[in-house]
């Protein structure tokens, strides 16, 4: 296996590690799980959980520090998340009646998940 190769499936581990973990934490706040790893439109969602009658779209970051995990949400990444969420309400027409927001939850080593509702706003109009 060369080395980038290696570098990227450990990327991909981590990703799906700091997912579980970010879940795990949302459970604990009464959250239930719609999906994992939604990609539509040239974009994915990470998790996508409801809880009353709020469905939240949510982008988990995990990094070196909490500063890191903030910056990693770029402009583009905003947008991409947003044609994926718009894909996943159109394919979910019941979700029209509910309110909907893009959260994050950061991941650092050796902190606990930090959650932030309504992280950024949502293109979907």
């Amino acid at each position: 296996m060369t080395r980038a190769l290696a570098r990227r499936r450990a990327t991909f581990l981590r990703g799906h590690r700091a997912e579980r973990l970010a879940l795990m934490f949302l459970l604990l706040k009464g959250y239930r799980p719609l999906a994992r790893r939604y990609a539509a439109a040239g974009g994915e969602i990470d998790l996508v959980v409801v809880r009353g009658d709020t469905i939240v779209f949510v982008e988990v970051k995990a990094r070196g520090t909490m500063d890191d995990a903030l910056s990693a949400i770029t402009a583009t990444k905003r947008r991409r998340f947003s044609r994926a969420a718009r894909a996943w309400l159109a394919r979910h027409p019941w979700a029209a009646a509910k309110t909907w927001r893009a959260d994050a939850v950061f991941l650092a080593p050796r902190r606990w998940p930090r959650h932030i509702p309504a992280a950024f706003e949502l293109e979907i109009g």
